[in-house]
């Protein structure tokens, strides 16, 4: 039952932390410091995948009549720009899939520790500041304006995404809102990246699992994946309507100053006390 607890508990703060541009690795890092899985570290590992599937489904439910080209509701013309927004999702995916595909374990082995993931929460939350600070407007304020280059440039950023404690969302919507893009734009556009990336990401991991242990899950742990994944989508779903309500009104300063502070949380913690 402890475990059960506790994968409720990273299933909210997964759901929260990644449609916020905040970093779900960092705030990941310090749940299981003071809240650590008795389970091995391999399947941990991959349930810290998995559980991104509950998050994609809320975008796929709540933006299901959206990104559904076949929908009888939709005339032609709805459902071929349907499928050109598919296109520069695709688009927007390759870079980083590629990247990933190459580099997953290097990256992995180097780069995911505490003082990166601080650094990165760090710097990005200063680049997010910076740019809220410009008084610049935007130029694509629709997804139908977005050209695929534009996307394709979106994609590129994503790729600073596999630095741990970037943030996906948060690289993403950072290269949106240079390339020219809208606050809701970028949001919203950063969400459908999300659909192939994570699902990409988790069936590699899963591979990896089942190449490295096999096919087998006890219990416990298929009960600890379906209580993660179940409150992730849950919580998603009252994130990324909040977060597209809150970004039509509001700037991204805020979560520029979080990272900072979290940053140089997680930075003091682990230099000092671990």
């Amino acid at each position: 039952m402890l475990e059960i607890i506790k994968a409720i508990i990273l299933g909210i703060v997964q759901g929260i932390t990644e449609w916020l541009p905040v970093s779900s690795t960092g705030h990941m890092i310090l749940v299981n410091e003071f809240l650590p899985m008795q389970l091995s570290e391999e399947f941990v590992n991959l349930f810290l995948v998995i559980i991104q599937l509950g998050s994609i489904m809320a975008v796929v439910v709540l933006y299901f009549s959206k990104l559904n080209p076949f929908s009888f509701k939709k005339d032609r013309e709805e459902k071929k720009n349907t499928w050109i927004l598919w296109g520069k999702v695709l688009v927007a995916s390759v870079p980083a899939a590629i990247v990933g595909l190459l580099f997953d374990d290097v990256i992995d082995e180097l780069l995911y520790n505490p003082v990166t993931v601080a650094l990165a929460l760090i710097i990005y939350g200063i680049l997010f500041i910076a740019i809220e600070n410009r008084k610049v407007k935007p130029q694509v304020n629709t997804a139908e304006q977005m050209t695929f280059g534009k996307a394709l440039g979106i994609g590129c950023y994503q790729m600073l995404a596999l630095i741990p404690g970037t943030s996906r969302s948060g690289s993403t919507i950072l290269g949106a809102s240079l390339l020219g893009c809208a606050r809701p734009v970028a949001a919203e556009f950063s969400f459908f990246m999300a659909i192939p990336v994570m699902f990409g990401a988790s069936a590699l991991k899963l591979l990896k699992y089942v190449l490295k242990v096999g096919l087998h899950f006890s219990a416990l742990e298929l009960g600890v994946l379906f209580a993660g994944c179940v409150v992730a989508f849950a919580v998603s779903l009252l994130v990324i309507k909040g977060l597209m309500a809150f970004v039509r009104n509001h700037s991204f300063r805020i979560f520029g100053w979080y990272r900072i502070i979290l940053g140089n949380v997680i930075l003091a913690y682990f230099l000092l006390f671990r």
